[in-house]
């Protein structure tokens, strides 16, 4: 995988030192806006990168690069996409995705025509504890009851309140609790149960973006809670309850850092497998494998992950829109 990354945002200044650990990625290139150009240029110097520039056709334009990374503000994201599966490069996207179903659809069909890949990146669902949750679920039997909170108090909340909109509260560029937050949980209960029946979010809403919410999945045989807040913090912490057991997830829903399993009657079981390794490591190697070796299933598999979670996004957006309208 040859690699040029968009942006300079704290989401890539994290992922860069990730990248230069995982075998068969190469940095190439990275694209900033013009006011932040001298940090792209650091950034490429610090990490051998070739091509630091403000100008997107440059790395479009490059043969020396394969793959583009988006890690700029949501509502950027279709656009950067879109023009770099035209120039046949495979994507790579942070989530959300996009903030339109519709426009997430017409990059899956643009990327097939153009025969190149389309991923995103979402921490949880390559995680090595994703796979012990699931393997887990075996074990506590009819699933009951599924509640996930990843509620964390905003660095930018407080700048908000006097005003000062950054991109994480600006709704017109996919700010909010359910698109930056709720989204992981999202991701972990539709990586591990699919699509529910039913989608109703319930927000608390500030200057027209959810500063918190309520997310309620109804999955028939069971229901589910997903929280997430920016404007204020509790234990980050979630759970699956079965007739025969639960399982904790004890932590953030982005890294699933430790599992805890406990079957009626026996002592808690606390289980580990992610190997202290960077919780963005993981999913960086699968995608480097699925491109080395052109698993286009994998990818597939995916894509339709990502196409149900934005079926639950949209829902939930309309959701609270017919909520307020009832107000």
């Amino acid at each position: 995988m040859k690699l040029a990354l968009l942006g300079t945002g704290k989401i890539v200044e994290e992922v860069l030192p990730v990248l230069e650990r995982v075998t068969g990625i190469e940095l190439v290139g990275i694209l900033s806006t013009p006011r932040s150009l001298e940090k792209a240029e650091k950034l490429a110097k610090r990490y051998a990168m070739t091509i630091a520039t403000s100008k997107y056709e440059d790395l479009l334009q490059s043969d020396a690069i394969d793959t583009i990374y988006i890690g700029t503000p949501n509502n950027t994201h279709y656009d950067y996409a879109k023009k770099a599966l035209l120039a046949g490069k495979n994507v790579i996207c942070e989530k959300p995705f996009t903030l339109k179903k519709a426009d997430l659809e017409d990059l899956v069909v643009t990327a097939k025509k153009e025969k190149v890949f389309l991923l995103e990146a979402i921490t949880n669902q390559y995680l090595p504890n994703f796979d012990v949750i699931k393997e887990e679920l075996t074990h506590i039997g009819e699933v009951k009851i599924v509640e996930c909170n990843y509620s964390q108090y905003s660095s930018r909340y407080d700048a908000f309140k006097r005003g000062e909109i950054a991109p994480a509260f600006d709704p017109k560029m996919g700010g909010g609790a359910l698109y930056d937050l709720n989204i992981y949980n999202i991701h972990l209960v539709v990586g591990l149960f699919g699509k529910p029946k039913s989608v109703t979010y319930l927000a608390n809403k500030e200057r027209g973006v959810d500063t918190s919410g309520i997310l309620v999945m109804d999955f028939g045989v069971f229901k589910c809670v997903c929280i997430a807040a920016k404007d204020c913090a509790a234990e980050v912490r979630s759970t699956i309850q079965g007739n025969k057991g639960s399982i904790a997830i004890l932590g953030p829903t982005n890294s699933l850092p430790t599992v805890q399993v406990t079957l009626n009657g026996e002592k808690a079981q606390v289980i580990d497998v992610n190997a202290g390794k960077h919780r963005m490591q993981a999913e960086f190697e699968v995608f480097e494998r699925i491109l080395a070796t052109k698993d286009t299933k994998a990818a597939q598999e995916a894509l339709e992950h990502s196409l149900d979670v934005m079926d639950v996004l949209e829902r939930a957006a309309q959701s609270t829109d017919e909520t307020r309208s009832h107000v």
